[in-house]
Formats: structure tokens, C-alpha cells, sequence
């Protein structure tokens, strides 16, 4: 995010922000790059974004990555890639099932969508959601974008060093995400793929049809 959303997040002055950005910037615990334009050019320079390089992300807490890497390898040499894939489908519902009513109380899919960012930030993945338009028309798309929706959007992942060698996890998540939503979702980027956040499209409705849902079931 640029150093004014931090400012405004933290209510204190862009200055100060920015003092404290160039520190961790000079630490190499965060990086620039320009914010894409939306809509017509104008004069000046691009907004400034501030992200997390790996180093800094791991103060969010990975000691334990390395252990879990090596059981999970176990898990796959000694009983199989089956018992990895159920361990990271049993992993994603411990997340989310506590609140699968809260979310599944919510109408249309980008609803649920919103419901569900706020169920994954108070578990650590720092998520939001946003609206697309047709595909190109948001100069800040992901890649891989199509069709209106929105775009569930996860600035920080606990897993992502584990998730690089098992993508499972990844997957799991995934389907998961899907069977909430009540929709086919596609993700366009992972963190644990060198991206800067995890993004998952969900789809808008298609006018005059009803959206199928994974089980094979409609919604209006």
C-alpha cells in the first residue's frame, strides 16, 4: 500500500510513515514498485507502493517452517501424496469451518467473499476484497483476470514457505474457498509462488443465468 493508506491505517503523519518505511526499505525488509495506473494518464509520477520482501515477512513468524516442512516430507516419502492432500484439506477446514454459517448466511458470492476476507484476517492472512470490471478494464488486475466479480486479495500467508514446496496447501484452500462462495473460483497469484499477494477471482453472475455451485446446485 502507498505510505498515505499506512498513515491513515495508523493515524499518525504520512512524514512519520515514511521515515519509518525508508528504515525498513534500507533494511531490505520492504521494496517499491509503482502503483498501476487506473483509468486516463496523468501528469507526475506514479504513486509509490510499499510491500514486504521475504525478509520481512519472516518477522511475521515462520520459526516453525522448517520443522513442518520436513514432517510434511516425511508424510509424503513414508505414506503418500493421499495423506499429504488430506492433512492440507483437514488443515483448511480447521480454518475455516468455525465460520462457515457466518459466511454462507451471506447472499451473492462477492458478499460471502467480503465475509470471508474478514474471517481470514482475524486469522492472520491480512486479507480484503475488491471489486473487477470486464476483463482489461482494471489496469491493476492480477494477471489472468477475466469477466466482473471480485478478487479476494490475501497480503500475508503464515504457510507461504511451506506452501512453496507443497503446493496441496494452496489447492486445498482453494476448493475450499469455492464451496463457500457457492462458485468456481480461480487464483492468479500465491505468494508462495513469488507474488506479492495470494488473489483469488471470484466470479460475478452472469446476467439472465443462475450461477452453478460446486455440488451442482444453483443460486441466483
Amino acid at each position: 500500500m502507498t505510505a498515505a493508506a499506512v498513515a491513515e491505517q495508523l493515524g499518525i503523519s504520512p512524514t512519520a510513515v515514511r521515515r519509518h518505511l525508508d528504515a525498513l526499505v534500507a533494511d531490505q525488509e520492504a521494496e517499491t514498485r509503482d502503483a498501476p495506473r487506473r483509468g486516463r494518464r496523468g501528469r507526475g509520477r506514479p504513486a509509490k507502493l510499499f510491500l514486504l520482501t521475504e525478509q520481512g515477512r519472516a518477522r511475521f513468524g515462520h520459526a516453525y517452517d522448517d520443522l513442518a516442512v520436513s514432517a510434511i516430507r516425511f508424510l509424503a516419502e513414508h505414506v503418500g501424496e493421499d495423506a499429504v492432500r488430506a492433512f492440507a484439506e483437514r488443515r483448511v477446514a480447521a480454518l475455516v469451518d468455525p465460520y462457515r454459517e457466518q459466511i454462507l448466511d451471506e447472499g451473492a458470492p462477492a458478499a460471502k467473499a467480503e465475509a470471508l476476507a474478514a474471517v481470514l484476517t482475524r486469522e492472520g492472512y491480512a486479507a480484503s476484497t475488491r471489486e473487477v470490471g470486464a476483463a482489461g478494464s482494471e489496469s491493476g488486475d492480477a494477471p489472468g483476470a477475466s469477466g466482473t466479480g471480485a478478487q479476494l486479495c490475501q497480503h500475508h500467508c503464515p504457510v507461504a514457505h511451506v506452501a512453496a514446496e507443497f503446493p496441496q496447501l494452496c489447492e486445498a484452500e482453494t476448493e475450499a474457498f469455492a464451496q463457500l462462495l457457492g462458485t468456481h473460483v480461480q487464483r492468479l497469484a500465491t505468494i508462495a509462488r513469488g507474488d506479492a499477494v495470494c488473489t483469488t477471482h471470484v466470479p460475478g453472475p452472469t446476467p439472465g443465468h443462475e450461477a452453478r455451485t460446486p455440488n451442482g446446485g444453483t443460486t441466483t
